[in-house]
């Protein structure tokens, strides 16, 4: 596939070569052609996109093809957003989830009891305590949201709640998101929704088995994919870098030990191992030996 932006040819254009078309019914089938004429309405209506280059685009439209996430920006799914690349002098475009992609993929993991993100108004948060958890009372019908929150629940009973105040949450788009930064795009659009979505991830990410899936989903969000099928991807809003599943996969391993350290009980120890795919349990067997020695004396 081309490997540089070629200036005359529009995404509309690149979108009719034949193998483009080729490799997206490679990978939708008959829905290929419903996925090509959202990406092409999506680029239309967007100044900014019209003028990306087409492949990273393309890229992006493979990798919600890859996901099986609808690229429409009303359902909230997964979006394609611009990104002026001050580097390189052109605009590119970006892979974005929303809260409901995250969502989407935490349930077909088959190991997710619950999942809900919800804005918290004034009065509702009744109890912080990063801890041992945060106490609302939903009763109350403030009219000034003050924060966000997630909670995940998964089948063998391990329960966490995330919280982030407004202010939190801003932080957050100051550091990561150029468009943010700019005032423009789905930070402007619809800010509940990308609030909710960065609850949504942070506590997925920090606590939820990661099914190859979501290792995936958290890769290449915000991200300019230069190579979908391979997982190859640039962050441009701050260092560029190229970051291998390999990798992701590492930052996994260090949550599970993270998490087996913080147990208790012998029954959390448990809870925590039944919640793990076969082979992080093999790989983590000595570790679980020695914690369950460690409680038991």
């Amino acid at each position: 596939m081309e490997n540089q932006l070629q200036k005359q040819v529009t995404t509309k254009d690149f979108f009719q070569k034949e193998n483009v078309k080729s490799k997206l019914n490679e990978l939708l089938g008959q829905n290929s052609t419903a996925l090509i004429a959202s990406v092409l309405q999506i680029t239309q209506s967007n100044d900014m996109l019209r003028n990306a280059d087409p492949v990273s685009v393309y890229q992006s439209a493979c990798m919600a093809a890859i996901l099986n996430l609808p690229l429409n920006n009303s359902l909230g799914f997964a979006y394609i957003v611009p990104f002026n690349n001050r580097k390189k002098g052109i605009t590119e475009a970006q892979f974005q989830l929303g809260y409901k992609g995250f969502i989407q993929l935490a349930m077909r993991s088959g190991q997710v009891q619950t999942l809900s993100s919800s804005p918290i108004y004034e009065g509702q948060l009744v109890e912080e305590n990063p801890l041992t958890g945060y106490v609302f009372d939903f009763k109350i019908k403030g009219d000034k949201v003050i924060g966000y929150a997630s909670y995940l629940e998964l089948l063998n009973g391990f329960k966490k709640t995330l919280y982030m105040s407004v202010e939190q949450v801003e932080k957050h788009a100051k550091k990561y998101s150029q468009t943010y930064r700019s005032g423009f795009g789905i930070w402007k659009d619809d800010f509940n929704a990308m609030a909710l979505k960065t609850v949504t991830k942070s506590l997925l990410s920090k606590y939820a088995p990661l099914s190859v899936e979501m290792q995936k989903a958290i890769i290449a969000d915000q991200s300019v994919v230069t190579d979908a099928e391979e997982m190859q991807v640039t962050y441009s809003d701050n260092t560029v870098e190229v970051v291998s599943a390999y990798e992701k996969e590492d930052k996994e391993a260090e949550r599970i030990i993270a998490l087996l350290k913080d147990c208790k009980t012998l029954d959390e120890v448990e809870q925590l191992r039944q919640g793990l795919p076969a082979d992080r349990i093999e790989q983590f067997s000595v570790n679980f030996e020695d914690k369950n020695l460690e409680l038991k004396k």
